[in-house]
């Protein structure tokens, strides 16, 4: 049984920092691409970041230069280190895994989300 299990989430002050992780398990596939997507109040679900199983990475244009994803294959968990958070960083994020190695890969498990609220 696939499971992806996120932890990390929580209240920051804007400019702060957080780490997701992501513990995966019961996939068929060894390595497959995972990701980060985000969902606020009233707004769409967002596609964050995603890293495939060479280490390519994706990330939003309003991520970028901020959040960095990685992968610790040996664990079989993949961060995101989050930095210079905003309030509009304010969601609930979840782990999401592709059917694939590549980021392109269409989605396929979600994990159940972290709440990430920044807030002075």
């Amino acid at each position: 049984q696939v499971q992806l299990v996120e932890s990390g989430g929580g209240l920051v002050q804007p400019g702060g920092s957080l780490r997701l992780s992501c513990a995966a398990s019961g996939f068929t596939l060894k390595y497959p691409a995972i990701g980060w997507f985000r969902q606020a109040p009233g707004k769409e679900r967002e596609g964050v970041s995603c890293i495939s199983s060479d280490g390519s990475t994706y990330y939003a244009d309003s991520v970028k230069g901020r959040f960095t994803i990685s992968r610790d294959n040996a664990k079989n968990t993949v961060y995101l280190q989050m930095n210079s958070l905003k309030p509009e960083d304010t969601a609930v994020y979840y782990c999401v895994a592709r059917e694939g190695y590549r980021c392109y890969s269409p989605t396929r498990y979600w994990g159940q989300g972290t709440q990430v609220t920044v807030s002075s």
